[in-house]
């Protein structure tokens, strides 16, 4: 892979691009706070997840060239917050909906007979499909795509949140993907082990990370208010 002249940089400046509006919801919109660092808190942990995706999905120069060295990198532990808190309130921001606490006998509907269940389907999707003989992107995006449906199945009033928290941060992503290709033009193609997927993308983003973000948001958007039963 050809490395240019402080491409080392790109991944660090743009996952940490990312706390910029994650930052600014934070600071500006104080009710949403504990969703924001309570979902932050759990992806960012994600970020270890890094060596399992390189390089088979890509290979991104980093600080002190740990992606390629050791598979684990800091800018990956960046990345995972920043998504994670602002994926949790999109809609929230849109909407002005507040999650409230939800009532004793709305706990004991059947349907939250599954309710850890279905939080943990992607954990529990994902290393019964890594071992296929595919990219790993692959298992990624559907174990989430798996539990955002578990969780509208087992919590049908975050049906609402869980589509259309997944179509903004699609947007949201896109945005930041056009940045990174605008500021370093031919990062994707540099980077991305895009002989590996499946060729098809919308101008230069490759449609696994479009499908990534999809199913991130569409998970992450109603996770909060799952876990800690509030609708």
């Amino acid at each position: 892979m050809q490395t240019l002249p402080l491409e080392s940089y790109v991944w660090l400046i743009w996952s940490s691009a990312l706390l910029m509006p994650w930052l600014i919801a934070y600071i500006g919109f104080p009710k949403y706070r504990k969703t924001m660092l309570w979902a932050s808190l759990f992806t960012a942990p994600l970020g270890l997840t890094e060596p399992l995706f390189v390089p088979e999905y890509w290979s991104p120069p980093s600080l002190f060239d740990l992606a390629l060295t050791t598979g684990f990198d800091i800018e990956s532990l960046i990345f995972c917050f920043g998504i994670g808190g602002v994926s949790s309130v999109l809609y929230n921001l849109l909407t002005g909906y507040v999650p409230t606490r939800m009532g004793k006998d709305e706990k004991n509907c059947p349907l939250h007979r599954h309710h850890y269940k279905a939080l943990a389907a992607p954990f529990v999707t994902f290393p019964v499909l890594y071992f296929f003989p595919w990219n790993p992107i692959y298992p990624g995006i559907i174990a989430m795509a798996v539990g955002a449906i578990a969780n509208v199945l087992c919590r049908p009033d975050l049906k609402k949140k869980t589509w259309i928290g997944g179509v903004l941060f699609l947007l949201y992503y896109a945005v930041f993907l056009a940045g990174l290709e605008w500021t370093a033009p031919g990062y994707i193609d540099r980077v991305w082990n895009l002989e590996a997927l499946s060729g098809f993308g919308i101008f230069f983003m490759p449609i696994e990370e479009l499908a990534f973000a999809v199913a991130f948001g569409m998970y992450w958007s109603g996770v909060y208010e799952h876990f800690t039963w509030r609708r």
